[in-house]
């Protein structure tokens, strides 16, 4: 059995850097918390936990510091944190903070600001509270109603480019002007090309990262989609026996926030199991 790991698998730059803010305000100083956790992967969040870094959903006066997670916070909230004194570390990842200044602009430019992906990601409500009263949220497949003549388009940055493409030819048709900025992460787009590419010479795939993480259930769901048996695992001992009975060959892949210890015990386990890792993995 063979075990072929995608080179795109693990930790995007913006979880990274977040992720080494977290652990380094640890190492510096006591009272510090997280704005809800500060990415999708329970393990990272259990680990900050052990070095006194808690995620909380509400900040309190006696907070010395709050770092700002990934998937950003609304500017309201952002405001409120400022207004109480508390020293903000904003782990924001830069493509998401792209979005929030889009919509900012857009709104401020005359746009209806759409916004495709989920209303209820974190990443989503921080795009919203920057494009005004009027803002839509949209899911892929949907189409926004009561569109202005004026329509500015932002995304949620994990979606993938064919979601924006069947937006845009669904609502092209019932405005007069639409302004688009692709805020899709190029992490995002090749880690599902590398997805395509791997299907097709595997058996199974195995996706690793946390069961709330959407470009992780979204790796999951396109693997499926191409018609490859799947498993979406958190870690190593989800990992049945049987699911590699007569399986030749099995392809890793994982979500931008999964950690490379993760990917790496989840290797040696399949290893353990009776694999040998082939020439294409990169771990």
């Amino acid at each position: 059995m063979t075990i072929t790991v995608a080179k795109m698998a693990g930790f995007c730059f913006g979880v990274k850097r977040a992720v080494n803010m977290a652990f380094d305000m640890a190492s510096s100083k006591n009272g510090v918390y997280t704005l809800g956790p500060i990415i999708h992967n329970p393990q990272v969040v259990a680990k900050l936990k052990e070095r006194g870094i808690e995620d909380v959903e509400e900040p309190t006066e006696d907070m010395k510091a709050i770092i700002i997670r990934t998937h950003g916070i609304p500017i309201e909230t952002y405001e409120k944190i400022q207004a109480m004194g508390i020293e903000i570390i904003d782990a924001t990842c830069p493509f998401v903070k792209k979005a929030q200044q889009y919509a900012k602009l857009l709104r401020e430019e005359g746009y209806q600001v759409i916004v495709l992906g989920d209303k209820h990601h974190p990443e989503v409500k921080s795009i919203m509270s920057y494009a005004g009263a009027d803002v839509s949220v949209v899911k892929d497949g949907e189409t926004p109603e009561g569109l202005k003549p004026r329509v500015g388009v932002v995304v949620q940055t994990t979606q993938p480019v064919d979601a924006l493409k069947r937006l845009l030819s669904n609502i092209v048709d019932k405005i007069k002007e639409i302004k688009v900025y692709n805020t899709i992460c190029n992490s995002t787009a090749l880690r599902l090309k590398e997805t395509n590419e791997m299907s097709g010479d595997v058996d199974i795939m195995i996706i690793a990262g946390g069961k709330n993480s959407a470009n992780t259930t979204q790796l999951a769901n396109h693997c499926v989609s191409l018609g490859v048996c799947t498993y979406h695992i958190e870690t190593a001992l989800e990992l049945q026996q049987h699911w590699f009975d007569g399986v030749a060959h099995v392809g890793i892949t994982a979500g931008a926030s999964t950690p490379d210890w993760i990917i790496q015990e989840i290797i040696e386990r399949i290893n353990h199991i009776g694999g040998k890792t082939g020439n294409g993995s990169s771990k």
